[in-house]
């Protein structure tokens, strides 16, 4: 949506100075796990196509969205997955963003060069464009989760991406604990922060911590969202794979950390909602944490640890 309204004023006079705020609709495909890379293509060729019949404008996939959430194990044929980026896979995704006019994130699986692999987002502007690739940062190592055999830490910084449908940051899982990322991309002029995403309980902890575990993941994103006054959107798988239960429930927070939507547990589902970016102005103007941020007493967070 586009309102336009406000005066300028030209050489002593008042004119209509056309000032647009953008309300675009983004919609997280929260899925499942499928057998083959070709599948889960097709599939979400359906979902992205139809989010955009829904009025979605910025469309995002989960983490790793072609393949199953592999990192369970360390097994170097694995490494078979992975795309060259730019590449076939990029070009047709492009091709679908531009055809469909909307702004499309895909998390890919990256092949960068010999031995070298990373966990990437791509981002496609509504022309069709491909607008640049964010390498994920953080990279976790955990039982089921063996991202540290797979995925080179990013290099890519924390961009910002000047889209059609706003300033959009993206980040990719790991990445959402970490305060620090979340505020670089903020500063950037990032109005909506978005975070796909794969993560989910272990049989072995679900009972005694599946309640805390989820509830630390939800509650550190919607204070990124206060913190820096913008909307966060965290889109994770639904289903199981490899003893992993994926705990879905991707959300959209407002700037004040609020669930403005939130997808169920166990199935698949198309999340929508409407982003009022002028809610960011608004919200910032309230509370204005960067102009009182002291960044001259920052320096000690570039340490390691301090003593």
């Amino acid at each position: 949506m586009i309102f336009t309204g406000f005066w300028g004023i030209v050489l002593g006079r008042k004119t209509r100075a056309r000032v647009e705020v953008a309300m675009p609709r983004i919609a997280l495909l929260q899925s499942q796990t499928f057998d083959s890379k070709e599948e889960s293509l097709r599939h979400h060729h359906g979902l992205i196509r139809q989010a955009a019949a829904q009025g979605a404008q910025i469309v995002v996939t989960q983490e790793l969205f072609l393949t199953p959430y592999f990192c369970t194990v360390e097994d170097t044929s694995l490494f078979d997955l992975a795309d060259p980026l730019p590449g076939p896979i990029t070009e047709e995704l492009a091709a679908l963003a531009g055809e469909l006019g909307i702004v499309l994130i895909a998390s890919l699986f990256e092949h960068r060069g010999p031995g070298l692999y990373h966990n990437t987002a791509a981002i496609f502007d509504a022309d069709g464009s491909t607008l640049g690739f964010y390498r994920k940062n953080h990279i976790p190592q955990d039982p089921g989760f063996e991202e540290k055999f797979y995925f080179t830490p990013g290099d890519s910084g924390y961009p910002v991406w000047d889209t059609r449908f706003g300033k959009i940051g993206v980040l990719i899982c790991w990445d959402q604990w970490y305060p620090e990322a979340a505020r670089l991309m903020a500063l950037g002029g990032a109005q909506v922060l978005i975070y796909p995403t794969a993560i989910g309980w272990l049989p072995s902890e679900k009972a005694e911590w599946g309640v805390a575990q989820h509830n630390a993941w939800e509650t550190v994103q919607r204070g990124h969202a206060v913190a820096n006054g913008c909307f966060v959107a965290a889109v994770n798988r639904s289903g199981s794979h490899g003893g992993t239960e994926f705990w879905g429930q991707s959300f959209v927070a407002n700037p004040y950390g609020q669930l403005v939507a939130k997808a169920g547990i166990e199935n698949e589902e198309i999340l929508l909602q409407d982003l009022d970016f002028q809610e960011v102005e608004d919200f910032r103007r309230i509370w204005p944490f960067f102009r009182d941020r002291r960044i001259d007493t920052y320096a000690p967070i570039l340490q390691r640890w301090r003593l």
